[in-house]
């Protein structure tokens, strides 16, 4: 108990003070205090604990159903083959989707990284680089574009393979579920590429080159070696693209938007959205909250389960300290050809959307089954259209807020972690990381019924006044990237710089000010930039909580409403154009980042 106290008054001077208890405040109200009301929502009936909704919703056909209630799978009708998926309910629809995608991003990202870590080719810069288009943010107007490649009368696809090259023998429409899983496959194969990229990047080649002196080759090399020391990276880029998948609203409300396909409706996310539509009347039921608690309970439950998993393992390789270059042979003319035709594949498939929404952006695509003409017409008015303009506005002011409250934060929280021993510390890291592990949807459920209730008539009731609650949503969102950052750089500083400056006379606080932020200065940026490029493509909190206030909506919103309920022909290349604005962002911020912090680093490491 003493030296508990001596230690208790060591660490807390006043700087630590006020970042622990600032992060543990911020923490605590806008992520801990909405999810407590989510769960009192769904468990709490007549002032008693209960399972009513949960029983509820399992017991519904509509939410669960182990026999298919509808739906086409590589059905034939006419000359139509219908690609949509089998309908079982809701919540089981969801969980198949989500499985799917990760599983598939986990053989291309597997492969993706194997090929280019290991091997070397001409023009292996440039597919380095292609090969992360699909992560330039297109939301909505991607899984749009993707409806209008494959539709079966006037889709560029089926006119290419079925009328021109006579390759498929009937027309295909991949629509529903499936459509969804194809959109969510293209745009979220890059997180698991770069996580296992990094993994294999950092392997120790002595490894490997044990393994073939004593007779490993090939598949079997991979196999017994290289891709178990790769499972953290595919575990840290599966699960996320695991959680991605279930709260992604982009993929169905573009595919509604397109065809009004029934079967692109039945998803969590897309239910628990369709329940602020009507928030604005009633309020939020405790069935959606019931429902937001199962979306949050699977997405922690694959994240727990994963990280678990991969902490059993031993991983540990005999070289320590310093980068090695990893091992690379060249293709044989054979192994050339696959490659490049992999290669080609995988990026002329998942660069389609990108490239379709810049084509609609610029053409009259929106007007005529194919695009005839160049315009600048619907470009124009992202700074004619005081909507458009309106929306933009509101991005950049709520994302540059967020950024600041995430640096204030998220530097706190990541240097009370990385230098101080106060018992329990732990337990911040894992307040600072976690939203990754939260839906966004999750989290504006919680909001909503938090604020609404506790704050009743403020600026912080989100029927009141949205913004406020929207910077909160994207900071807490995005969190992870500026402490992760941070967090890196305080490990590449030594703490004697600090305890010197202490040796010397100085506070804590001045230390920290003249020593420590001048010395995180490319950290704080590099995370800053990730930060407001995310938050302005946050789609989750935009269209739920912007929907609740039109004149507050950001750009994500204003993109959802026109694909979601497009009253004007050609309006949706609006929509293409603020999604090439995003692109642009991105680009330029990413470049930005990579120059900053001068390392290649994955997604998001676990």
């Amino acid at each position: 108990m003493a030296s508990l106290l001596r230690i208790l008054k060591r660490e807390f001077d006043p700087l630590t003070i006020t970042q622990l208890s600032s992060s543990l405040i911020f923490f605590c109200l806008f992520l801990i205090a909405p999810i407590i009301s989510i769960l009192s929502s769904a468990f709490i009936r007549y002032s008693e604990f209960s399972l009513y909704w949960f029983s509820e919703l399992l017991g519904d056909p509509e939410y669960l159903s182990l026999t298919p209630r509808g739906g086409y799978f590589f059905e034939l009708h006419g000359d139509v083959m219908y690609i949509w998926g089998y309908d079982y309910g809701i919540i089981l629809n969801s969980l198949i989707v989500a499985i799917v995608v990760a599983l598939a991003c986990s053989v291309i990202g597997i492969i993706a990284a194997l090929i280019i870590t290991r091997y070397t080719f001409p023009f292996k810069n440039f597919f380095k680089v292609a090969i992360l288009v699909p992560m330039l943010a297109t939301p909505f107007v991607n899984a749009y574009v993707l409806g209008r490649l494959f539709s079966p009368r006037a889709g560029v696809i089926n006119l290419l393979l079925h009328d021109i090259l006579h390759i498929l023998p009937w027309r295909v429409d991949i629509n529903g579920l499936v459509g969804i899983a194809l959109a969510q496959i293209l745009s979220y194969y890059p997180i698991v590429y770069l996580n296992i990229m990094a993994s294999m990047t950092n392997i120790d080649p002595s490894m490997e080159e044990q393994a073939e002196n004593l007779g490993a080759r090939g598949f079997r090399l991979f196999r017994t070696v290289t891709f178990p020391l790769s499972l953290p990276g595919l575990a840290a880029g599966a699960t996320v693209v695991f959680i991605f998948s279930m709260e992604d609203l982009g993929a169905p409300i573009g595919f509604i938007g397109y065809s009004a396909n029934p079967l692109a409706k039945k998803v969590i996310s897309y239910q628990i959205f369709s329940s602020f539509m009507e928030a604005v009347a009633g309020g939020i039921s405790s069935e959606t909250a019931a429902l937001a608690v199962i979306l949050l309970m699977i997405s922690l439950a694959g994240f727990m389960l994963v990280k678990r998993y991969v902490s059993l393992k031993f991983y540990a390789m005999l070289s320590r300290g310093g980068r090695w270059k990893p091992r690379v042979r060249k293709l044989s003319i054979k192994g050339l050809a696959i490659v490049y035709l992999f290669l080609a594949f995988l990026i002329t498939l998942a660069s389609m959307p990108q490239l379709g929404v810049v084509v609609l952006a610029f053409s009259d695509w929106a007007k005529e089954n194919y695009p005839t003409s160049f315009t600048l017409e619907y470009a124009s008015r992202l700074v004619t259209d005081p909507n458009v303009v309106r929306a933009i506005s509101n991005s950049i002011i709520y994302s540059v807020a967020a950024v600041i409250i995430a640096v204030l934060i998220g530097s706190s929280a990541a240097y009370v972690v990385a230098r101080s021993r106060i018992p329990g510390v732990e337990a911040l890291d894992l307040l600072a990381t976690m939203p990754i592990a939260v839906p966004g949807i999750v989290i504006a459920v919680g909001y909503f019924l938090f604020f609404s209730y506790n704050f009743k008539n403020t600026l912080l009731d989100p029927l009141v006044e949205p913004m406020i609650l929207l910077i909160l949503a994207y900071s807490v969102r995005r969190m992870p990237f500026l402490a992760r950052s941070v967090f890196a750089g305080l490990q590449q500083i030594h703490i004697a710089l600090e305890e010197a400056s202490l040796n010397l006379g100085a506070g804590k606080g001045y230390t920290f000010s003249r020593i420590v932020v001048p010395l995180l200065a490319a950290n704080l940026l590099g995370g800053s930039l990730l930060t407001f490029v995310y938050s302005m493509s946050e789609v989750s909190t935009s269209v739920t909580l912007g929907a609740l206030r039109e004149d507050r909506g950001p750009i994500t919103f204003y993109i959802s409403q026109v694909i979601y309920g497009t009253a004007a022909v050609g309006t949706v290349s609006v929509a293409a154009s603020l999604c090439v604005l995003l692109m642009t962002i991105q680009i330029v911020s990413m470049a930005l980042s990579n120059y900053i912090l001068r390392q290649r680093v994955a997604f998001l490491g676990v």
